[in-house]
């Protein structure tokens, strides 16, 4: 393999058939496929993958072995044919059929114990595999958790399986852990889950602890984003989910909405009070937050936004332009937003400064829910400035009489080429090598929209 990974998928399969009748407790039942490939060798933090891995898996077992209503399994692939002179793309087997976690928790752990790292990576045919790894049996839930340190090797196409287990009634949900994975191959998972960057060995513990969180409590989260209607319409923004007690960063979940408009579901751990940051402009923030273990929570935020697009009259001679947002009457600098950017906004009231020549000063914007509120500033012309050689000089504009500094002249430079707003202008200008204040030159003029205006200085 090319690059050094750590993927963990939670995929749930195969919900049983719904009766009218009270059910007993169902059973939960965990088939761990786990990656023994040759790269596994591969060095990660303090040792080598393979190392690694079984020392988490193997920690984590002995934590749910007695968990109640649990049943374990292990299917392993690439442990058994060499990757090298020509690798077996179905190298991948049934290792320690399922029994009750008592039991099997410490057989699998012995079995994983075992492994030497050999061949490839056949990840899509492995879960095409897993399908027939449950015995059939009613009021069940069935999870897999993959394990493995690489994508697929074998042109197999994981979402393509997942498409097919749905086809057959069964539901592909991975939760995805890459070590330094690159963004690119991070969108190749994202047909098939939740992707989580490991940064360090901890993280790979505490995915494992969010696939039982997940597989025994079915603590679900659905954040709603309201809109001024109080309706959760608000979406496609980042919210970070910090642990209240230490300010650490727990998770990270982009907002969605899924195909009936809903608010996406999310997995968080019920044992933590969290403070929830949505990073909309400005950021909204909720503490306290505290969830009911077991059940479906909802969290409620108002984020209500509207748009704010800023363009130029006709053709724009900018080659980058800017405006500065505070909210209004705040000095503090909110966001810089290029022009021709279309963004969105917290409703409410905001101030400009728009970073053109002169400045351009636009107070108490409003933003409304789902509208556009488009600023459009008049095109720039071009002042092309010629002279006779180095020296001091500014550039002012002249509105009722009142002159105001608009720029400095680059004093080193005898051509400059400044982009300005349409309006009447003066220029000042001394020589380096003239002492004397009377020898300072003045040039009035006019610039005006999509045009150059020439201006000599001898």
């Amino acid at each position: 393999m090319k690059f050094i990974r750590a993927f963990l998928f939670l995929l749930a399969i195969i919900y049983c058939p719904k009766t009218f009748s009270q059910k007993p407790t169902p059973t939960t039942r965990i088939l761990f496929i786990f990656d023994d490939s040759f790269s596994m060798y591969g060095m990660w933090g303090t040792g080598n993958k393979i190392d690694i891995a079984k020392k988490f898996l193997g920690e984590f077992l002995d934590s749910i072995k007695n968990i109640p209503n649990l049943e374990l399994a292990l299917r392993c692939y690439g442990h058994q044919t060499p990757f090298k002179p020509k690798k077996d793309c179905k190298d991948t087997r049934l290792e320690v059929p399922f029994a009750s976690a008592t039991s099997n928790a410490s057989h699998i752990k012995e079995r994983i114990n075992k492994l030497t790292p050999t061949g490839t990576t056949p990840i899509a045919y492995s879960l095409e595999q897993s399908a027939s790894d449950f015995p059939r049996k009613d009021n069940c839930r069935n999870i897999i958790v993959l394990i493995t340190d690489g994508i697929e090797e074998c042109s197999g196409d994981p979402c393509a399986v997942a498409m097919a287990l749905q086809k057959n009634g069964a539901f592909l949900k991975p939760f995805i852990i890459g070590i330094g994975l690159e963004v690119n191959l991070a969108d190749v998972f994202g047909c098939m889950g939740k992707f989580y960057d490991v940064s360090n060995e901890s993280n790979f513990k505490n995915i494992l602890n969010l696939v039982l969180i997940e597989a025994l409590t079915k603590t679900t989260v659905q954040v709603n984003l309201n809109d001024v209607f109080k309706n959760p319409t608000e979406t496609d923004v980042t919210m970070t989910f910090y642990n209240e007690a230490d300010s650490n960063v727990m998770y990270n979940y982009l907002h969605t909405l899924n195909h009936r408009g809903n608010p996406d579901t999310i997995i968080l751990n019920p044992d933590i009070t969290y403070k929830m940051v949505v990073h909309t402009i400005p950021p909204q923030i909720k503490e306290h937050i505290k969830l009911e273990r077991g059940i479906h929570n909802i969290i409620s935020l108002d984020a209500p936004r509207g748009s704010l697009l800023l363009e130029t009259e006709s053709t724009n001679l900018y080659k980058s332009l800017v405006a500065v947002v505070r909210k209004h009457g705040d000095p503090k600098t909110l966001n810089v937003q290029s022009f021709s950017q279309n963004l969105k906004y917290i409703v409410g009231k905001y101030d400009l400064e728009i970073l053109c020549l002169p400045r351009i000063k636009i107070n108490s914007i409003e933003i409304k829910q789902n509208h556009t509120n488009s600023i459009k500033i008049p095109s720039a012309g071009i002042l092309s400035l010629n002279k006779t050689g180095f020296g001091f000089g500014s550039v002012y504009s002249e509105v009722n009489n009142k002159m105001e500094w608009v720029c400095n002249l680059n004093e080193n430079q005898t051509t400059e080429v400044i982009y300005l707003q349409p309006g009447t202008y003066r220029l000042e200008f001394r020589l380096k090598t003239q002492l004397e204040a009377e020898k300072t030159i003045e040039k009035k003029f006019n610039i005006e929209s999509n045009k150059t205006t020439t201006l000599s200085i001898f």
